[in-house]
């Protein structure tokens, strides 16, 4: 009877793949704003209502935690999964913000392809969390972490190519040091991406 009284597990399941679902959302808007080069006070309260709600999926998550008794795996893994995948949110609303301020609204193809990238590993990502309902299939949840890990690599060399070429033909001192924290926030996402590809293989090891 005691068991009747606690939490569902299933329930973490359909708050990771609603916190997976609002990091798609959030970046693919981000390639939609990059495309276009247009972030005005409308794109900035958009991106504000996703970051939002995704921060409210995450404390239910955390709430769950402290009262559910029996949990699908490790409370610690599940506290670190939820933590990234809102890292990744936070993340996107950060540097759409600091385009805004920075007054950086004009298309920038360097930006528009990093955002392309950004948005295939939110999009592995989220099938990587939704694998973890059935870690049977293991396998394929792992060619999806495989696939984050790759594009955090080619993220990197995106980044050196486009602070190189900002440095070589940019004499604004300003201009420079605006976009250089643009390009390495929009890396630090794709870093995010890889420690909940890593994260995600942990929780597959330890449930071999």
């Amino acid at each position: 009877m005691f068991a009747n009284f606690l939490p569902k597990e299933f329930r973490f399941f359909d708050m990771f793949d609603k916190q997976a679902a609002y990091a798609v959302e959030a970046a693919v808007y981000f390639k939609e704003l990059t495309s276009k080069g247009t972030i005005d006070e409308e794109a900035l309260k958009k991106i504000r209502n996703i970051e939002h709600e995704a921060d409210e999926v995450t404390h239910t998550i955390i709430e769950q935690l402290n009262k559910t008794f029996i949990t699908p795996f490790d409370r610690e893994d599940i506290h670190v999964l939820a933590k990234e995948l809102d890292d990744v949110v936070d993340m996107v609303y950060t540097i759409i913000n600091r385009l805004t301020i920075y007054r950086l609204t004009a298309v920038n193809k360097e930006l528009a392809e990093f955002a392309s990238v950004i948005e295939e590993s939110v999009l592995g990502v989220e099938c990587a969390v939704k694998g973890l309902r059935n870690m049977k299939n293991s396998k394929s949840i792992m060619e999806y972490c495989v696939e984050v890990n790759r594009l955090e690599n080619v993220g990197d060399v995106m980044r050196d190519k486009a602070l190189a070429k900002l440095f070589d033909t940019e004499k604004d001192p300003i201009f420079i040091i605006k976009w250089k924290e643009i390009y390495q926030d929009a890396e630090t996402i794709l870093d995010i991406c890889e420690d909940l590809a890593n994260t995600i293989e942990s929780i597959l090891v330890k449930q071999a």
